[in-house]
């Protein structure tokens, strides 16, 4: 029995994982294999932790709670080769972890500095094989939104620019301790070995995007009029211009960005 007691901080967004069952099925979903270099984020109190372990034989954790990392030593010192990162996941510089292979990530993030992780992560892409992360499930299904869809936005197209993005499945409240207040759902995320639409001014892609979407309610050529100034490209442009933002398919928007970047 552990006598190491850890308390979950608020203030970090800690909810602990404890359904087996979910366990198992993250767990096999992410097709770990025994030769895979993982690497886990916030593993808290080792629920994922000691199964990877178990496979692997050797993981690195990115933990950033002090408090937790004892504990997360005593329940996985007979299970295999245990390397914690003490550190903020969004100061983490990945080409520093990297060993001829590339890396599953897999974690459950901290809800309230999720997409901040998301779009630290897409710095890195080219060292992931793939990622599978434990999200609240209304942040999943802006991720994997369609054009046209409420939920679907700037995280929709900078992450969907940049991988194959797949909701998986739901976790309930009743998986956590303390039991939060939302759904969670899993996502996957496949970086594209060639991207299916490549912005040749990537800068002015993901600027272009951040801003129409920061006025999703006004027309394409409100928006845009405040970044390029030569009003004959407005007039040529590629793409109807009385639409909203929300309309555009990350094709359109790098078809957008090529035109004005030329």
């Amino acid at each position: 029995m552990s006598k190491v007691q850890h308390k979950a901080k608020k203030s970090l967004g800690q909810n602990f994982l404890n359904d087996q069952n979910i366990i198992h099925n993250i767990i096999s979903k992410a097709r770990i294999k025994p030769d895979d270099q993982v690497i886990e984020i916030g593993p808290g109190l080792g629920a994922l932790t000691q199964h990877i372990l178990a496979i692997t034989k050797q993981l690195t954790v990115i933990e950033f709670d002090r408090d937790v990392i004892p504990l997360l030593q005593e329940k996985c010192q007979d299970k295999g080769d245990l390397h914690i990162i003490h550190k903020d996941v969004l100061k983490v510089d990945f080409n520093t972890l990297y060993q001829e292979k590339k890396i599953k990530l897999i974690g459950n993030l901290p809800y309230n500095i999720s997409s901040p992780i998301l779009f630290h992560l897409i710095g890195f892409s080219h060292l992931f094989k793939d990622m599978h992360f434990m999200l609240q499930k209304e942040v999943v299904d802006r991720i994997v939104a369609s054009p046209g869809n409420k939920n679907y936005g700037r995280l929709s197209i900078m992450l969907q620019y940049h991988f194959d993005c797949q909701g998986l499945f739901d976790v309930p409240a009743s998986a956590f301790t303390p039991a939060p207040k939302v759904t969670s759902r899993i996502l996957r995320l496949i970086p594209y070995d060639k991207k299916p639409y490549i912005a040749n001014d990537y800068a002015l892609f993901s600027s272009m995007v951040k801003q129409t979407f920061q006025q999703r309610r006004k027309t394409l050529r409100n928006t845009l009029k405040n970044m390029i100034s030569d009003p004959q490209q407005l007039q040529n442009a590629p793409i109807d211009l009385s639409r909203r933002p929300e309309s555009l398919s990350v094709s359109e928007f790098v078809q957008l960005t090529n035109f004005f970047e030329s």
